[in-house]
């Protein structure tokens, strides 16, 4: 494949474009047109603060936002007449970026612990495993607690439902199971979540 490239800001998209295909996602972030990329017979035009200018030409757009430093941006290209606004871009694409930040970081993701068990689980691994269970829980996390039968210990479901329900007494002051406890296959298991 081979391109022409005519300026700086080709070379970097075609770069960006290549590495994220490379990592096999791809994202390519959607710039809005500003000033000369602005080809448009006539628009209307908002001002930095907020104000409606009228319908104008984009040359015309193009002189007022130059006289200003600052910059034409098409904000909605398909209003009749697509809107136009004088903005500092720069400054526009950082706060975006800020606020994209910010929401990330107040975006809570609840993690999913698993604590396996055996229906011959001892007074003291059970102890251990409850003690576990409660600093996960206290963390924020759901807990998922998983009885495992192999072989002829299948035929000890009974058992294993007794031991969970046994996390869910130890565990009620501070933990709410989700669902009774389920069988698929050879596991049982409940999840427990922060009261």
């Amino acid at each position: 494949m081979c391109y022409i490239i005519h300026n700086i800001g080709e070379w970097i998209v075609l770069v960006t474009i290549y590495f994220f295909i490379r990592k096999r996602c791809v994202y390519i972030k959607q710039e809005l047109p500003i000033n000369e990329k602005i080809r448009l017979n006539e628009l209307q035009l908002i001002d930095e603060n907020g104000q409606k200018l009228g319908i104008m030409d984009s040359k015309k757009a193009l002189d007022i936002a130059i006289e200003k430093n600052l910059d034409l941006v098409l904000v909605a290209p398909n209003g009749n007449p697509p809107v136009c606004r004088i903005m500092n871009y720069g400054k526009y694409k950082f706060e975006q970026a800020k606020k994209e930040k910010e929401a990330r970081k107040k975006q809570k993701t609840t993690e999913l612990k698993e604590i396996r068990v055996t229906p011959n689980t001892e007074e003291h691994d059970f102890n251990f495993k409850v003690k576990n269970i409660r600093k996960f829980l206290e963390d924020g996390a759901k807990v998922k607690v998983t009885v495992r039968f192999r072989g002829r210990e299948l035929s000890y479901v009974k058992q294993g439902e007794l031991i969970l329900n046994k996390f869910i007494e130890e565990l009620s002051d501070v933990a709410v199971p989700d669902k009774k406890p389920l069988l698929e296959g050879k596991n049982m298991f409940i999840i427990l979540a922060n009261k």
